[in-house]
């Protein structure tokens, strides 16, 4: 990708890479040499009638989802990225909102909803001319429902690119791998920065066991690895884990707190550790390189691509990576009249720093009072026996809700009793009573949402 220039189309791009033939895109069922989608098809005649129209894509191996976004950036005019999570019964709907013409697909027998149905098939074949790329392609994708039902989200090729840098001149191609489906806006992050920034990636498989996929990237020698934070801390209880030898670690999509950070700069000695900002509306806002919780307090109001503001407590971003708006019918406006998106992301200033506590839509009312869940498991996670937590409410007829927490803990040798009473003497000791959890119980894994997120159902 040349500096400061925006790309045209993801095949156009990758047609002017110097070190297209040593790239590859990997998943668990297939390999993918980007030299031939860059040249080659696999919608074959289906390709040119999908051009200035409405694209559904809706595949099970995020292989074809990466080789769909390759052939009709440029040419279709919309294309919306169903996540793998999205439910049959959700698609009239979709099809409805969004304006759906065809539907894009590898699955025989898909439902096609009297759409027309263009077929995706390898291997690639050979284009006899290559598409021209006449249109901005508006890219829609889901939010993750943490806030509600899910929405669907406008963005353009540019706006997803904007925090995209080119690579330094001479370094090695990077491998990219991540924990993240590439249908959601954080895996779909890594894809273009694959793509766009000379290298290549190996994709994880929905409901792919964690040691068969870091046995797959480190057999294609990833260099640049990402995911949430419980995605890491399951990496550090695998022991498949110890044949990565990452150039770059980063994590995104949930709050980093100091004991994943410590223990991810402790098992990768000497690795630039980073943490980043972004949401599926606001965009990609910032990168933490120090190592450290929390975010400097003087990234707030300084100027830049991304402009950063608090207000009430919570985060707020501004910048041209931001999406445009929802499709949905009735959705609030993304933006305020003055362009900045309220995240909902709490963060607390504490000295020269801004901490994250949690989300606003997130709190447990206990007797009036509010609790950030990811405040205790702070609290908790601190403690060197503990891998991971949970926190959540549990109804009670007198306070509303108490708080428990759920821990996995990092060696399953230490004594429960002793590790518990003293994790309580920590809440104790730093929380305010109301927020010390009223029970506590081990648990040897705890369940993540779809997008990598800690799953927090409330009991």
């Amino acid at each position: 990708m040349i500096a400061g220039a925006e790309p045209l189309s993801l095949r156009g791009t990758l047609s002017a890479s110097p070190r297209l033939a040593a790239r590859h895109l990997w998943s668990a069922g297939a390999q993918l040499a980007l030299a031939d989608i860059a040249a080659g098809t696999a919608l074959g005649a289906a390709l040119p009638d999908l051009a200035g129209r409405a694209v559904l894509l809706r595949v099970a191996d995020p292989l074809y989802a990466a080789i769909a976004l390759i052939e009709l950036d440029g040419v279709a005019r919309r294309i919306v990225i169903c996540p793998p999570d999205l439910a049959d019964d959700a698609l009239p709907g979709v099809i409805e909102v969004a304006g759906v013409e065809a539907i894009v697909s590898e699955m025989a027998g898909i439902e096609t909803h009297g759409l027309t149905h263009a077929p995706l098939t390898l291997p690639v074949r050979p284009l006899a001319a290559t598409p021209e790329a006449t249109r901005q392609t508006e890219w829609v994708m889901f939010t993750s429902g943490t806030s509600g039902p899910p929405k669907m989200v406008a963005h353009t090729l540019a706006g997803l690119t904007g925090a995209i840098t080119p690579a330094p001149a001479g370094a090695a191609p990077p491998v990219w791998g991540t924990f993240y489906d590439i249908r959601r806006y954080g895996g779909l992050q890594i894809l273009l920065r694959a793509l766009l920034g000379e290298g290549s990636m190996a994709m994880t498989q929905p409901g792919e066991p964690m040691a068969d996929f870091l046995n797959r990237l480190a057999h294609h020698g990833v260099t640049h690895l990402t995911g949430t934070p419980s995605h890491w801390r399951r990496v550090l209880m695998s022991r498949e884990s110890a044949a990565l030898s990452p150039a770059y670690v980063r994590l995104s999509g949930e709050i980093a707190d100091q004991p994943v950070l410590d223990a991810l700069k402790t098992r990768f000695a000497g690795v630039p550790i980073g943490h980043a900002y972004a949401s599926t509306e606001a965009g990609v806002g910032f990168e933490v390189n120090d190592g450290l919780a929390g975010f400097p307090a003087s990234f707030v109001g300084r100027p830049g691509e991304v402009e950063i503001r608090i207000e009430d407590g919570s985060l707020r971003l501004r910048s041209t990576r931001a999406a445009s708006g929802y499709l949905n019918p009735g959705a609030e406006a993304l933006a305020g009249d003055d362009g900045f998106v309220d995240t909902g992301d709490m963060v607390e200033r504490r000295g020269d720093r801004y901490h994250f506590v949690g989300r606003r839509n997130g709190v447990i009312n206990v007797g009036g009072l509010k609790v950030h869940p990811e405040e205790i498991e702070a609290v908790i996670n601190r403690h060197p026996a503990v891998r991971m937590s949970r926190v959540r409410s549990r109804r009670n007829p007198i306070t509303g809700a108490i708080v428990v927490a759920e821990v996995v803990l990092t060696d399953t040798a230490a004594d429960p009793a002793t590790v518990k009473a003293e994790i309580l003497d920590a809440c104790r000791r730093e929380l305010a009573p109301f927020k010390v959890p009223a029970m506590l119980g081990f648990t040897p894994a705890l369940a993540l949402t779809a997008g990598g997120k800690l799953e927090r159902a409330f009991a």
